[in-house]
């Protein structure tokens, strides 16, 4: 999920998230903020507290070249990648990550690029993210060999911690690149996982008129 830390894009509030979760009957819920951990202390004190696992993470943005390279338009299709720590190592690397992509790789965003990856990829779950995501972008641009090529690459860093992500918001884009993402995963033998990219605890209508109240 994405809270209002996510900035211009998330709206739910952290203290709406754990509750609303556990009305659902999760066990777990994730929140993968874009380009920023601001969220995770509070994040980790309620779900904890409220019996709900935590799982720390990010959706980060990557660099289409270094995260040192900041010319006029040189990232004006960076790709989303989701990253999930699995233990104290892994959340050790997210910050890491998230640091560099601040104070090295800002340029509109804060940009990771795959030195960064390889630097730091220990105790970390790689998924392939939303639509915006390296391979679903390169599958929807009819470049499947440059997909499979980039989806080995993660394969190869991230071994079984590596995932194809489904999702349905009823978008043409998803409805299209599903099948492809499903077709690749069997060819590669790399697990699919269905995710939600939700910016809100409930349906926007209602949250926004609980807001107004």
């Amino acid at each position: 999920v994405h809270s209002h830390y996510s900035l211009l894009d998330g709206l739910a509030k952290i203290e709406d998230l754990v509750p609303r979760a556990k009305e659902l009957g999760f066990e777990a819920l994730a929140l993968t903020d874009h380009g920023s951990m601001h969220g995770i202390p509070e994040f980790y004190k309620k779900a904890t507290a409220a019996g709900l696992k935590p799982i720390l993470g990010l959706e980060a943005y990557l660099a289409t070249e270094s995260r040192f390279q900041k010319r006029s338009q040189i990232d004006a299709k960076r790709y989303h990648i989701t990253l999930l720590a699995k233990n104290n190592i892994g959340y050790k690397n997210l910050l890491q990550i998230n640091t560099k992509a601040h104070l090295e790789g800002f340029y509109y965003k804060p940009r990771l690029d795959w030195e960064l990856l390889e630097q730091h990829h220990e105790g970390l779950v790689a998924m392939s993210a939303c639509i915006k995501g390296h391979v679903p972008y390169l599958l929807l641009s009819d470049r499947p060999e440059e997909a499979r090529q980039v989806a080995m690459r993660y394969q190869a860093l991230f071994n079984d911690d590596y995932y194809l992500e489904v999702q349905n918001h009823g978008l043409p884009e998803e409805l299209k690149v599903n099948p492809l993402l499903a077709e690749l995963g069997k060819e590669l033998n790399i697990p699919l996982v269905a995710t939600q990219d939700a910016h809100y605890p409930c349906r926007s209508d209602a949250y926004a008129h609980d807001l107004l109240l």
